[in-house]
């Protein structure tokens, strides 16, 4: 493993958001937190995270380029919570809050974009859909991330989970797919987390979108390194 880069994590504190900032941690990769709430940061990750935190939202211009401002790759966990009528819509959050990040970031030369999206969102029909169209918004988010940083010298990862578990991370084999053709299925919200981090340094998830679910087996996992490379032998 090798990264000696600043990576800022967007949506630090939710579910999938904290398993980041536990996988950079266990890495020892130096992190940035970008969040609505230091008192929530604070709780979930101690004081010693003080002077790594932006607060702000992911709708605003001026609090985006803050937090964007010294970072050399950006972890996007960010979603809407489509269950809350009070919260912004997805349009707001997985489509254009996404594209604010992304823009704001390749503009201060942030060179590597990783986005946590989801299974399906090349499916219109599904079902998921009836809440806000958020599969399509994150589909959008997703286009301005791949066509903002394929140009020479920038990359993007982009990962599409199944249905997100809680449990702890490298216990399960997993499966890595392109193209959007697994149908359902499952993964521990920290094995998401995981393969985001391993991005950092795997040169075969440079410029990946791909889909990612866990088997059902029980057996330790060392790395996802090799999933990523058996994607690239397709």
């Amino acid at each position: 493993m090798h990264y000696s880069g600043t990576v800022l994590v967007a949506g630090a504190t939710g579910r999938t958001g904290q398993w980041v900032v536990k996988r950079l941690q266990h890495y020892g990769i130096d992190y940035r937190l970008f969040v609505r709430s230091g008192k929530k940061a604070l709780e979930l990750f101690g004081p010693e995270i003080t002077d790594k935190l932006t607060l702000g939202s992911i709708e605003n211009d001026e609090e985006v380029l803050a937090a964007v401002s010294h970072a050399d790759a950006v972890i996007c966990a960010v979603g809407g919570n489509v269950m809350d009528p009070e919260a912004p819509p997805p349009s707001a959050i997985d489509r254009d809050g996404v594209i604010r990040l992304a823009a704001h970031a390749r503009e201060q030369g942030v060179r590597h974009f990783i986005l946590i999206s989801s299974l399906a969102v090349t499916k219109p029909d599904h079902p998921l859909n009836k809440y806000g169209q958020v599969l399509t918004m994150k589909l959008e988010g997703e286009n301005e991330v791949r066509r903002l940083f394929s140009t020479k010298g920038f990359s993007y990862t982009i990962l599409r989970p199944g249905g997100l578990a809680e449990g702890e991370p490298m216990e399960h084999p997993l499966l890595f797919d392109t193209g959007d053709r697994i149908e359902t299925g499952k993964i521990n919200r920290s094995d998401v987390a995981e393969a985001a981090v391993e991005s950092l340094w795997t040169p075969e998830a440079r410029d990946l979108t791909f889909e990612l679910i866990q088997t059902d087996e029980n057996a330790a996992q060392k790395s996802f390194e090799r999933y990523f490379r058996n994607l690239n032998k397709k």
